[in-house]
Protein backbone atom coordinates (compact mmCIF):
# COMPACT_ATOMS: atom_id res chain seq x y z
CA UNK A 1 0.00 0.00 0.00
CA UNK A 2 1.69 3.45 -0.83
CA UNK A 3 0.80 5.92 2.20
CA UNK A 4 2.88 8.96 0.35
CA UNK A 5 4.28 9.15 -2.82
CA UNK A 6 5.85 13.07 -4.01
CA UNK A 7 8.36 14.35 -5.89
CA UNK A 8 11.02 17.21 -4.79
CA UNK A 9 12.77 19.71 -6.69
CA UNK A 10 15.10 22.03 -5.06
CA UNK A 11 13.79 21.02 -1.75
CA UNK A 12 9.74 21.79 -2.19
CA UNK A 13 7.00 19.26 -3.20
CA UNK A 14 6.33 19.69 -7.44
CA UNK A 15 3.36 17.25 -7.17
CA UNK A 16 1.14 14.76 -5.54
CA UNK A 17 1.00 12.06 -8.17
CA UNK A 18 -1.92 9.83 -8.48
CA UNK A 19 0.33 6.70 -9.52
CA UNK A 20 3.61 5.63 -9.73
CA UNK A 21 3.67 6.08 -13.29
CA UNK A 22 2.66 9.44 -13.11
CA UNK A 23 5.59 9.27 -10.05
CA UNK A 24 8.22 8.02 -12.87
CA UNK A 25 7.01 10.78 -15.76
CA UNK A 26 7.28 13.61 -12.77
CA UNK A 27 11.00 12.67 -11.50
CA UNK A 28 12.09 12.24 -15.16
CA UNK A 29 10.46 16.02 -16.16
CA UNK A 30 11.81 17.47 -12.89
CA UNK A 31 14.97 15.69 -12.06
CA UNK A 32 13.74 16.10 -8.54
CA UNK A 33 13.73 13.40 -5.86
CA UNK A 34 11.07 10.93 -5.76
CA UNK A 35 10.22 10.11 -1.60
CA UNK A 36 7.27 7.26 -2.01
CA UNK A 37 6.54 5.41 1.30
CA UNK A 38 4.90 2.16 1.29
CA UNK A 39 3.25 0.20 4.29
CA UNK A 40 3.83 -3.85 3.93
CA UNK A 41 3.84 -4.49 0.23
CA UNK A 42 3.84 -7.49 -1.74
CA UNK A 43 6.39 -8.41 -4.12
CA UNK A 44 4.30 -7.73 -6.95
CA UNK A 45 3.84 -4.10 -5.50
CA UNK A 46 7.44 -3.66 -5.48
CA UNK A 47 8.17 -5.46 -8.68
CA UNK A 48 6.87 -1.63 -10.30
CA UNK A 49 9.36 0.32 -8.16
CA UNK A 50 12.38 -2.55 -8.46
CA UNK A 51 11.88 -2.45 -12.18
CA UNK A 52 12.28 1.45 -12.61
CA UNK A 53 14.98 2.28 -9.82
CA UNK A 54 16.85 -1.20 -10.68
CA UNK A 55 16.50 -2.82 -7.19
CA UNK A 56 18.20 -5.74 -6.41
CA UNK A 57 16.28 -8.82 -5.91
CA UNK A 58 17.54 -9.69 -2.81
CA UNK A 59 17.15 -6.25 -1.15
CA UNK A 60 13.29 -6.75 -2.46
CA UNK A 61 13.07 -9.85 -1.27
CA UNK A 62 14.30 -8.91 2.20
CA UNK A 63 11.42 -6.29 2.25
CA UNK A 64 8.74 -8.21 1.40
CA UNK A 65 9.88 -10.44 3.84
CA UNK A 66 10.80 -8.79 6.82
CA UNK A 67 12.23 -9.95 9.75
CA UNK A 68 15.34 -8.97 8.98
CA UNK A 69 18.30 -7.38 11.95
CA UNK A 70 19.43 -3.78 11.33
CA UNK A 71 21.69 -3.54 8.57
CA UNK A 72 23.56 -1.92 5.42
CA UNK A 73 23.85 -3.21 2.14
CA UNK A 74 25.14 -1.72 -1.02
CA UNK A 75 24.47 -3.03 -4.62
CA UNK A 76 25.57 -0.37 -7.27
CA UNK A 77 24.64 3.33 -6.60
CA UNK A 78 21.76 2.07 -3.88
CA UNK A 79 21.95 1.88 -0.79
CA UNK A 80 19.35 -0.32 1.17
CA UNK A 81 19.04 -0.14 5.08
CA UNK A 82 17.34 -2.08 7.27
CA UNK A 83 15.82 -0.40 10.63
CA UNK A 84 13.88 -1.79 13.74
CA UNK A 85 11.96 0.70 15.94
CA UNK A 86 10.21 0.85 18.74
CA UNK A 87 7.75 2.04 20.78
CA UNK A 88 6.36 1.62 24.25
CA UNK A 89 2.38 0.95 24.79
CA UNK A 90 1.53 2.56 27.85
CA UNK A 91 -1.85 0.04 27.91
CA UNK A 92 0.18 -3.14 28.48
CA UNK A 93 3.29 -1.84 29.56
CA UNK A 94 4.89 -3.58 26.71
CA UNK A 95 7.54 -2.94 23.85
CA UNK A 96 6.43 -2.87 20.37
CA UNK A 97 8.87 -3.35 17.54
CA UNK A 98 8.55 -2.76 13.50
CA UNK A 99 10.94 -2.49 10.66
CA UNK A 100 11.28 -0.21 8.14
CA UNK A 101 13.46 -0.74 5.28
CA UNK A 102 14.93 2.56 3.01
CA UNK A 103 16.42 2.30 -0.64
CA UNK A 104 18.68 5.12 -1.44
CA UNK A 105 19.58 6.28 -4.58
CA UNK A 106 20.57 9.51 -6.42
CA UNK A 107 16.86 10.83 -7.18
CA UNK A 108 14.91 8.52 -4.86
CA UNK A 109 14.06 7.32 -1.24
CA UNK A 110 11.32 3.98 -0.98
CA UNK A 111 10.69 3.55 2.53
CA UNK A 112 9.37 0.30 3.38
CA UNK A 113 7.24 0.29 6.54
CA UNK A 114 6.25 -3.30 8.38
CA UNK A 115 4.22 -1.77 11.34
CA UNK A 116 3.47 1.36 13.25
CA UNK A 117 6.89 2.71 14.03
CA UNK A 118 8.05 5.23 13.41
CA UNK A 119 6.02 8.37 12.62
CA UNK A 120 7.81 8.57 8.51
CA UNK A 121 4.49 10.66 8.25
CA UNK A 122 6.33 12.88 10.92
CA UNK A 123 9.47 12.87 9.05
CA UNK A 124 8.09 13.96 5.53
CA UNK A 125 5.98 16.87 7.40
CA UNK A 126 9.66 18.13 8.91
CA UNK A 127 11.47 18.04 6.17
CA UNK A 128 9.05 19.75 4.07
CA UNK A 129 8.97 22.22 6.39
CA UNK A 130 13.10 22.62 6.26
CA UNK A 131 13.46 22.98 2.57
CA UNK A 132 17.49 23.78 2.71
CA UNK A 133 17.27 20.06 5.24
CA UNK A 134 15.10 18.41 1.83
CA UNK A 135 17.55 19.64 -0.59
CA UNK A 136 20.46 18.16 0.28
CA UNK A 137 19.07 15.16 -1.48
CA UNK A 138 18.07 11.34 -0.33
CA UNK A 139 20.79 11.01 2.04
CA UNK A 140 18.97 14.21 4.23
CA UNK A 141 15.84 11.51 4.21
CA UNK A 142 18.09 8.84 5.33
CA UNK A 143 19.57 10.81 8.33
CA UNK A 144 15.79 12.00 9.09
CA UNK A 145 14.67 8.58 8.91
CA UNK A 146 17.70 7.52 11.36
CA UNK A 147 17.13 10.26 13.79
CA UNK A 148 14.00 9.54 14.32
CA UNK A 149 14.40 5.93 14.80
CA UNK A 150 16.57 6.56 17.66
CA UNK A 151 15.14 9.41 18.67
CA UNK A 152 11.85 7.53 19.53
CA UNK A 153 13.94 4.79 21.76
CA UNK A 154 14.17 7.58 24.60
CA UNK A 155 9.95 7.16 25.41
CA UNK A 156 10.65 3.53 25.24
CA UNK A 157 13.90 3.52 27.65
CA UNK A 158 12.07 5.80 29.85
CA UNK A 159 8.76 3.14 30.14
CA UNK A 160 10.93 0.03 30.68
CA UNK A 161 13.32 2.02 33.10
CA UNK A 162 9.47 2.61 34.60
CA UNK A 163 8.85 -1.24 34.62
CA UNK A 164 11.92 -1.84 36.17
CA UNK A 165 11.24 0.37 39.21
CA UNK A 166 7.49 -0.98 39.58
CA UNK A 167 9.09 -4.99 39.42
CA UNK A 168 11.78 -4.14 42.28
CA UNK A 169 8.74 -2.44 44.48
CA UNK A 170 7.23 -6.44 43.69
CA UNK A 171 10.25 -8.03 44.55
CA UNK A 172 10.53 -6.61 47.98
CA UNK A 173 6.60 -6.79 48.62
CA UNK A 174 7.17 -10.26 48.05
CA UNK A 175 4.63 -10.50 44.93
CA UNK A 176 4.40 -13.75 43.56
CA UNK A 177 3.92 -12.61 40.11
CA UNK A 178 6.71 -10.76 39.87
CA UNK A 179 9.02 -13.50 38.51
CA UNK A 180 7.26 -13.71 35.20
CA UNK A 181 7.24 -10.45 34.62
CA UNK A 182 10.80 -10.41 35.37
CA UNK A 183 10.93 -12.71 32.56
CA UNK A 184 8.58 -10.59 29.87
CA UNK A 185 10.68 -7.67 30.48
CA UNK A 186 14.26 -9.63 30.20
CA UNK A 187 12.94 -10.86 26.73
CA UNK A 188 11.88 -7.09 25.74
CA UNK A 189 15.60 -5.58 26.69
CA UNK A 190 17.17 -8.38 24.94
CA UNK A 191 15.20 -7.52 21.90
CA UNK A 192 15.34 -3.65 22.15
CA UNK A 193 19.29 -4.31 22.27
CA UNK A 194 19.02 -6.68 18.94
CA UNK A 195 17.28 -3.80 17.41
CA UNK A 196 19.62 -0.77 18.71
CA UNK A 197 23.11 -2.58 19.18
CA UNK A 198 23.49 -3.41 15.40
CA UNK A 199 22.29 0.10 14.51
CA UNK A 200 26.00 1.37 15.39
CA UNK A 201 27.28 -0.39 13.10
CA UNK A 202 24.98 0.82 10.24
CA UNK A 203 25.98 4.35 11.58
CA UNK A 204 29.37 3.79 11.84
CA UNK A 205 29.72 2.25 8.37
CA UNK A 206 27.92 5.25 6.81
CA UNK A 207 30.32 7.75 8.89
CA UNK A 208 33.48 5.76 6.87
CA UNK A 209 32.04 6.80 3.93
CA UNK A 210 31.66 10.16 4.19
CA UNK A 211 34.44 11.32 2.35
CA UNK A 212 34.10 8.59 -0.28
CA UNK A 213 30.68 10.11 -1.23
CA UNK A 214 30.85 13.58 -0.37
CA UNK A 215 28.57 13.76 2.17
CA UNK A 216 27.26 17.52 3.17
CA UNK A 217 29.38 18.33 6.64
CA UNK A 218 25.86 19.49 8.17
CA UNK A 219 24.40 15.69 7.54
CA UNK A 220 27.56 14.45 8.58
CA UNK A 221 26.86 16.81 12.13
CA UNK A 222 23.29 15.09 11.99
CA UNK A 223 25.04 11.56 11.90
CA UNK A 224 27.16 12.06 14.84
CA UNK A 225 24.23 13.40 16.62
CA UNK A 226 22.30 10.76 15.98
CA UNK A 227 25.27 8.11 16.95
CA UNK A 228 25.65 9.85 20.57
CA UNK A 229 22.18 9.15 20.98
CA UNK A 230 22.46 5.55 20.17
CA UNK A 231 25.42 5.09 22.09
CA UNK A 232 23.68 6.15 25.36
CA UNK A 233 21.00 4.28 24.65
CA UNK A 234 22.51 0.92 24.27
CA UNK A 235 24.86 2.04 27.55
CA UNK A 236 21.04 2.67 29.24
CA UNK A 237 19.86 -1.19 27.94
CA UNK A 238 23.36 -2.98 29.34
CA UNK A 239 22.25 -1.31 32.70
CA UNK A 240 18.36 -2.46 32.31
CA UNK A 241 19.73 -5.99 31.69
CA UNK A 242 22.15 -5.87 34.70
CA UNK A 243 18.96 -4.72 37.40
CA UNK A 244 16.82 -7.41 35.99
CA UNK A 245 19.48 -9.89 36.47
CA UNK A 246 19.94 -8.80 39.89
CA UNK A 247 15.97 -8.47 40.69
CA UNK A 248 15.57 -12.23 39.66
CA UNK A 249 18.20 -13.08 41.83
CA UNK A 250 17.02 -11.08 44.91
CA UNK A 251 13.66 -12.25 44.04
CA UNK A 252 14.71 -15.71 44.37
CA UNK A 253 15.97 -15.16 47.54
CA UNK A 254 13.24 -13.69 48.81
CA UNK A 255 11.15 -16.60 47.79
CA UNK A 256 13.27 -18.76 49.79
CA UNK A 257 13.44 -16.59 52.85
CA UNK A 258 9.42 -16.72 52.38
CA UNK A 259 9.37 -20.66 51.71
CA UNK A 260 12.23 -21.07 54.81
CA UNK A 261 9.49 -19.06 56.81
CA UNK A 262 6.41 -21.34 55.90
CA UNK A 263 8.37 -24.56 56.68
CA UNK A 264 9.84 -23.25 60.17
CA UNK A 265 6.09 -22.26 60.65
CA UNK A 266 4.93 -25.83 59.42
CA UNK A 267 7.75 -27.65 61.43
CA UNK A 268 6.92 -25.52 64.54
CA UNK A 269 3.04 -26.66 64.10
CA UNK A 270 4.64 -30.10 63.45
CA UNK A 271 6.31 -30.01 66.98
CA UNK A 272 3.50 -28.64 68.85
CA UNK A 273 0.81 -31.31 67.50
CA UNK A 274 3.60 -33.82 68.11
CA UNK A 275 3.89 -32.52 71.52
CA UNK A 276 0.22 -33.02 71.93
CA UNK A 277 0.77 -36.21 70.76
CA UNK A 278 3.25 -37.79 73.44
CA UNK A 279 0.85 -36.08 76.22
CA UNK A 280 -2.14 -37.84 75.11
CA UNK A 281 -0.38 -41.14 74.24
CA UNK A 282 1.13 -41.05 77.93
CA UNK A 283 -2.31 -40.21 79.57
CA UNK A 284 -3.52 -43.03 77.50
CA UNK A 285 -1.23 -45.53 78.68
CA UNK A 286 -1.62 -44.77 82.09
CA UNK A 287 -5.27 -45.08 81.58
CA UNK A 288 -4.49 -48.67 79.48
CA UNK A 289 -2.64 -50.17 82.72
CA UNK A 290 -5.96 -50.60 84.93
CA UNK A 291 -7.81 -51.45 82.36
CA UNK A 292 -5.70 -54.30 81.19
CA UNK A 293 -5.50 -55.69 84.68
CA UNK A 294 -9.20 -55.05 85.55
CA UNK A 295 -9.97 -56.80 81.99
CA UNK A 296 -7.50 -59.74 83.14
CA UNK A 297 -9.62 -60.34 86.09
CA UNK A 298 -12.76 -59.62 84.93
CA UNK A 299 -12.56 -62.97 82.74
CA UNK A 300 -14.95 -65.92 84.25
CA UNK A 301 -11.90 -68.29 84.30
CA UNK A 302 -12.47 -70.84 86.96
CA UNK A 303 -9.34 -71.20 87.82
CA UNK A 304 -7.78 -68.06 89.05
CA UNK A 305 -6.24 -68.45 92.40
CA UNK A 306 -6.35 -64.61 92.86
CA UNK A 307 -10.33 -64.41 93.04
CA UNK A 308 -10.58 -66.59 95.71
CA UNK A 309 -7.69 -64.86 97.55
CA UNK A 310 -8.64 -62.95 100.45
CA UNK A 311 -6.05 -60.10 99.64
CA UNK A 312 -6.76 -60.43 95.83
CA UNK A 313 -8.88 -56.92 95.55
CA UNK A 314 -6.77 -54.93 96.95
CA UNK A 315 -3.78 -56.57 94.82
CA UNK A 316 -5.63 -55.93 91.99
CA UNK A 317 -5.94 -51.93 93.15
CA UNK A 318 -2.31 -51.72 94.00
CA UNK A 319 -0.91 -53.13 91.44
CA UNK A 320 -2.96 -50.31 89.05
CA UNK A 321 -1.93 -48.17 91.12
CA UNK A 322 2.10 -49.09 90.83
CA UNK A 323 1.88 -49.56 87.40
CA UNK A 324 -0.43 -46.00 86.77
CA UNK A 325 2.53 -44.34 89.19
CA UNK A 326 5.60 -46.04 87.42
CA UNK A 327 4.15 -44.93 83.95
CA UNK A 328 3.35 -41.64 85.08
CA UNK A 329 7.31 -41.27 86.65
CA UNK A 330 8.80 -42.47 83.58
CA UNK A 331 6.38 -40.23 80.99
CA UNK A 332 7.36 -36.98 83.47
CA UNK A 333 11.39 -37.98 83.19
CA UNK A 334 11.16 -38.42 79.00
CA UNK A 335 9.53 -34.80 79.25
CA UNK A 336 5.94 -36.47 77.84
CA UNK A 337 3.69 -35.09 80.72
Amino acid sequence: MIVDNAVYTDGRRVGRPASLGATYELLRESRGLAWIGLYRPTADELASLAREFDLHPLAVEDAVQAHQRPKLERYGDTLFVVLRAARYVDDREEVEFAEVHVFVGDDFVLTVRHGEAPDLAGVRRRMEHDPDLLRRGAEAVLYAILDRVVDDYAPVVAGVENDIEEIEAEVFRGDPGVSQRIYELSREVVEFQRAARPLGTVLARLSAGFDKYGIDEELQRSLRDVQDHLVQVIERLDGFRQLLQAALTVNATVVAQQQNAEMKALTEVSVAQNEEVKKISAWAAILFAPTLIGTIYGMNFEVMPELGWQYGYPLALGLMVVTCGSLFAVFRRLGWI
